[in-house]
C-alpha cells in the first residue's frame, strides 16, 4: 500500500503503483487541507473575484469574461477541447503513474478542487482503469495539457480505458466497479489538466530503470574487465580519490568488490602496464553517470511533490507559472546523454572482445573461425543502437515553439525530453544485454577462476544461456538478458554473494 499526502511520495512509490500496482490510500488529514481550500475558492467566486480558467477564457482567451451559468460548461469544454493528442498510446504504467501524481500534487490543496476528484483518481488506480491516452501533444507547458485532459475525459465518462484486459467505455468501468463519473465543477478541469505529470511520470520511471541499469552496467563492465585480462590498478581508491568525484570512487570500489578472488585479474597483475580507456576509465565514465542519476532523482522527486497548477489558491487567486516543465526538460536531456555513454563505452569492450587482434581470444569468440561467424554480428546490432542513441541525445530542451497565440510564447519541449530518455534506457538496456552475452562467451576461453561477483553473475547467465559452440541465431539469447536486465535477476545474485554493489 502506498500512502499519498502531497509531501512524501517517492520514486519507489511511483514505480510500484504504475508498474507492480500497488494500491493507493489517500491521507485523511491532507484531505482536510483540501476540503478547506475548495471553500476558499468557492468563497472568492461568491465575492466575484475575476480568477483565470474559472471565470475566463484560457490561454490567448484570457480577456474573454464567463458568467457563473456558464461555469462548468467551460470546465467540460476546456477538457473536451483539449483531448487533442495524437499517435499511439503511452504505455499503461505511464499513464497510471501520471494519475498517481496528479492525485498528489492536488493533495496539497492549492487547487481547488473537491475531495472527490482525488478520490476518484486513486479508485481508478486501485481498480485498474486506465485511460488511453495519445502520447504526442504536450509541449511541456502548461504542463502536460493534452495528455492530462485524456485522463480528465475519462473521468468523465467520455472516453475509453483499458480494465481487465478489455477496451472500453469509461462509464461502463465505473459502472461494473460502482464508481460515480466526474462532473466537473468550478476550476477542477484545468486544476486536472494544467501540470507536469506526464513528464514527471516517465521521468520517475527512467530514474528507476536508469539505477537498475547502471548496476547491471557495472556487472557487466566486471565481466569484460575478466573476460580481457584485464588489471584492477586503475580501480585503486587511493588512486580514484585524488580526484574525489564520489561517482567515480564508487564505482571504482564495486569494480574491485565484484572481481575480488579473480585469478584471471591476478595473473594480470605486474604483466600489463595499462588497459585501454574503456577498460581503465570505467570509473571515470560510470561514476558521472553514477552523479547525473543522483542529481536528476532529487529535481524529480521534488517536482512529485510540487503544486504545478495554475492558478493557484491562496488567500486569493494567483496566477503563476509552476507548470513550466523546464527542470524535468532539462533532468531528462541530461539523464538520456549521461545513459548514452553506457552504451558508448560497453559498445567499445563488445568490440574489443570479438576482435582477435586486441583481445588475444579467437576471432569473434568462435570456437571455429571462418566457419562459424560467432559473436560478429552482437558488435554490430550494439553499435546500431549507440549511434541511434547519438541522434536521441540532442537536447529537446533548447526547442521552444509559442502556442496558444503567443500567450504561451516559451515552452519546455520536456515531453519530448522524456520520451527521448526512455528510447535511449531502452536501447542501452539492450546493448549492456549484448555486453553480457559477448563477455560470458569470451570467458569461456579463459582457464582461470573468475571474481566472486563475476563468478555469481556467469553462473546466472548460463543458467538461460548456453555458450555459442555452433552458429545459431541470437536473438532470442538477447531478449532473454534484456529481460534479465530488467527484473533485477543478474544485481540479486551478485549481490547475494558479495553484499550491495553501489549505493543508489
Amino acid at each position: 500500500m502506498v500512502k499519498i499526502d502531497g509531501k512524501n511520495l517517492k520514486i519507489d512509490d511511483v514505480v510500484n503503483v504504475s508498474r507492480f500496482y500497488k494500491r493507493v490510500e489517500i491521507d485523511s488529514k491532507s484531505i482536510e487541507q483540501v476540503k478547506e481550500n475548495r471553500i476558499k475558492l468557492e468563497n472568492l467566486i461568491e465575492n466575484g473575484e475575476r480568477i483565470y480558467g474559472v471565470n475566463t477564457g484560457f490561454g490567448d482567451l484570457l480577456n474573454f469574461s464567463i458568467g457563473r451559468e456558464k461555469a462548468k460548461d467551460l470546465q467540460r469544454n476546456l477538457i473536451r477541447s483539449h483531448s487533442s493528442g495524437a499517435m499511439e498510446y503511452f504505455d499503461e504504467e505511464i499513464v497510471r503513474g501520471a494519475m498517481l501524481i496528479r492525485a498528489n500534487t492536488l493533495l496539497k490543496g492549492y487547487s481547488g478542487v473537491r475531495p472527490e476528484v482525488i478520490e476518484l483518481l486513486v479508485s481508478m488506480l486501485n481498480s485498474g482503469i486506465t485511460p488511453l491516452v495519445p502520447s504526442r501533444g504536450s509541449v511541456g507547458a502548461s504542463g502536460d495539457l493534452a495528455p492530462l485532459a485524456h485522463i480528465a475525459l475519462a473521468m468523465m465518462g467520455e472516453w475509453n480505458v483499458s480494465y481487465k484486459g478489455k477496451i472500453l467505455n469509461s462509464n461502463d468501468a465505473f459502472k461494473i466497479e460502482g464508481l460515480e463519473r466526474l462532473d466537473p465543477a468550478e476550476k477542477e478541469g484545468v486544476a486536472l489538466i494544467n501540470g507536469t505529470s506526464f513528464m514527471a511520470s516517465i521521468s520517475s520511471l527512467a530514474i528507476y530503470d536508469s539505477i537498475n541499469l547502471l548496476k547491471n552496467s557495472i556487472i557487466a563492465s566486471a565481466l569484460s574487465l575478466e573476460a580481457l585480462s584485464g588489471t584492477d590498478d586503475a580501480f585503486r581508491e587511493e588512486i580514484l580519490s585524488l580526484r574525489p568525484h564520489p561517482g567515480q570512487i564508487n564505482v571504482g570500489r564495486s569494480i574491485i568488490k565484484i572481481v575480488d578472488g579473480s585469478e584471471i585479474i591476478g595473473n594480470s597483475r605486474g604483466k600489463k602496464v595499462q588497459d585501454a580507456y574503456s577498460l581503465r576509465c570505467i570509473p571515470q565514465v560510470l561514476g558521472p553517470i553514477y552523479e547525473t542519476i543522483m542529481f536528476v532523482k532529487g529535481i524529480v522527486e521534488r517536482e512529485i511533490n510540487s503544486v504545478t497548477d495554475n492558478p493557484i489558491v491562496l488567500e486569493r487567486s494567483y496566477s503563476g507559472g509552476n507548470f513550466h516543465g523546464e527542470y524535468l526538460a532539462f533532468s531528462m536531456d541530461f539523464l538520456g546523454i549521461a545513459v548514452s555513454e553506457i552504451a558508448d563505452i560497453a559498445e567499445r569492450r563488445i568490440a574489443r572482445m570479438v576482435d582477435a587482434k586486441l583481445s588475444g581470444l579467437p576471432p569473434f569468440l568462435s570456437k571455429d573461425p571462418g566457419l562459424s561467424s560467432g559473436m560478429m554480428i552482437p558488435q554490430y546490432t550494439a553499435a546500431s543502437l549507440v549511434s541511434e542513441n547519438k541522434v536521441l541525445s540532442h537536447p529537446a530542451s533548447v526547442d521552444s515553439i509559442p502556442t496558444s497565440a503567443n500567450q504561451e510564447d516559451h515552452v519546455s519541449m520536456g515531453m519530448i525530453s522524456s520520451i527521448k530518455a526512455r528510447r535511449i534506457i531502452d536501447n542501452t538496456t539492450y546493448v549492456v544485454a549484448i555486453e553480457f552475452l559477448v563477455s560470458s562467451q569470451a570467458l569461456e576461453f579463459r582457464k582461470f577462476n573468475m571474481g566472486r561477483g563475476t563468478s555469481a553473475a556467469y553462473a546466472t547467465i548460463r543458467k538461460n544461456i548456453r555458450p555459442l559452440d555452433n552458429d545459431r541465431p541470437l536473438h532470442l539469447d538477447i531478449e532473454k538478458l534484456t529481460g534479465m536486465i530488467k527484473s533485477g535477476d543478474i544485481i540479486k545474485n551478485v549481490e547475494n554473494s558479495i553484499g550491495k554493489i553501489i549505493d543508489l
